[in-house]
């Protein structure tokens, strides 16, 4: 198996007047390529700021994360971008579409970075496959919460990532919606062989996948294989 994605011995920590606080405490953990993986644990527990680390958002205070088999600590902040928009793609609980954007719009902006031909027909093609071809021309504030979330999985698989990062991602979404994002999600992710880390709160959700590991105050408290 190959590792895409390596943590050793990570820690973060915050210094707040003469206190020092621990966010992640020597955190290890292996994700091999085209597996799907979960982190779960209560709010506080580290989570978000885990996957802003692995995926070169944030600076780690010590450790290592190699990602694509690269190590992190050793990019710039450029290089890391270039990196991100090469390999990395990005579903988050608040959507983050560009608003001034049209559905279609928001799904090519990754391509147009990359200066890939063909950027419409692919984002149309990704939008049909999320059931939104008839919404193409739509812009964000005249879609609900489940359309919103369908664009931006179609905007994370448009520049076909090596590796997807999704953080809460049926967090904004009532169940009936998330469950069907969830669905649209896991299947998009073994169609396009892709490896998916998904921070969750939702152990139904964390289940689904092939691994997880459970934070609890900054540490790996449990690893689990599923199925």
């Amino acid at each position: 198996m190959v590792k895409i994605l390596n943590i050793t011995n990570l820690k973060k920590s915050f210094t707040s007047g003469d206190q020092v606080l621990n966010i992640l405490d020597d955190i290890n953990i292996v994700v091999n390529e085209k597996e799907t993986f979960s982190i779960v644990g209560p709010s506080g527990s580290g989570k978000t700021t885990l996957l802003s680390l692995c995926a070169g958002l944030d600076n780690s205070t010590s450790g290592n994360i190699e990602l694509c088999g690269v190590n992190l600590q050793e990019l710039n902040e450029d290089e890391r971008a270039i990196l991100r928009n090469q390999k990395v793609g990005f579903i988050f609980q608040d959507f983050q579409l560009l608003p001034s954007l049209t559905a279609l719009e928001n799904v090519i902006v990754p391509l147009e970075l990359q200066g890939i031909n063909n950027a419409e027909k692919t984002g149309q093609e990704l939008l049909e496959k999320v059931g939104l071809g008839s919404r193409l021309n739509h812009y964000p504030s005249q879609l609900s919460g489940g359309e919103k979330q369908r664009v931006a999985i179609a905007r994370a698989f448009s520049n076909r990532p090596a590796i997807l990062f999704a953080d809460e991602p049926t967090g904004n979404l009532d169940e009936e919606n998330g469950e069907s994002v969830v669905h649209l999600l896991l299947k998009l992710n073994k169609e396009a062989g892709t490896t998916l880390v998904i921070v969750t709160h939702d152990l139904d959700l964390a289940k689904k996948t092939q691994r997880m590991v459970v934070l609890k105050g900054g540490k790996v408290f449990e690893e689990v294989k599923n199925g």
